[in-house]
């Protein structure tokens, strides 16, 4: 069932666009009832975000042997799902709603959020363990310096990002997470401060 509706939802946005969307059109054509789909996801948009951007898992750390290779690595998959013309809908429109509803950022947080900065937190433990970083650095903000770029440059700046920007962005987000790593480890009260 749960495949059911985000494979519905994503072609509804495919054919009459995310601000045209509604939860009945979902439920229709899925065969399900609206309660199923509000048991699963509390909003229009969380149920779309996740037919468009989370349906599928994360790939499992593949590990390039770098911290600039894991970033890229990761970065390339995340450019892939975060530049689809759905996505490009959705994002403003989920943007909105988590402002508006608490509930649903907490959701959000620790579902999607936490998922990606678990990456993050995995792709940073590698990179210490190799001797490239010197010390951890946390992964909200290796997150913000890098999916918080892209995100940036697509949803708000709307720039055409392609694989070279995409590099860029990998590039400075490494310099930037072993800037940090470097100045924590340096200055270890700062380290110790709450975030």
């Amino acid at each position: 069932m749960d495949h059911k509706i985000l494979q519905t939802t994503r072609e509804l946005i495919d054919e009459v666009g995310y601000p045209a969307l509604t939860v009945d059109q979902v439920a229709t054509r899925a065969g399900v009832g609206k309660a199923a789909i509000y048991r699963r996801y509390t909003s229009k948009a969380e149920m779309a975000f996740a037919a468009t951007m989370y349906e599928q898992q994360l790939p499992p750390f593949a590990g390039t042997g770098s911290l600039h290779g894991d970033l890229l690595a990761l970065v390339r998959t995340f450019h892939v799902r975060m530049a689809t013309p759905a996505a490009r809908q959705l994002a403003p429109a989920l943007i909105s709603e988590l402002a508006g509803n608490p509930g649903l950022d907490t959701r959000f947080q620790d579902t999607f959020l936490a998922a990606e900065q678990a990456a993050f937190a995995e792709i940073i433990e590698q990179a210490v363990a190799r001797g490239e970083l010197a010390g951890t650095v946390d992964p909200a903000m290796a997150h913000l310096l890098l999916l918080g770029s892209l995100a940036s440059a697509l949803y708000i700046l709307n720039l055409p990002v392609d694989d070279a920007m995409v590099t860029d962005l990998a590039a400075a987000a490494t310099a930037g997470i072993t800037a940090l790593a470097d100045r924590h480890h340096n200055d270890p009260e700062r380290a110790a401060e709450p975030r």
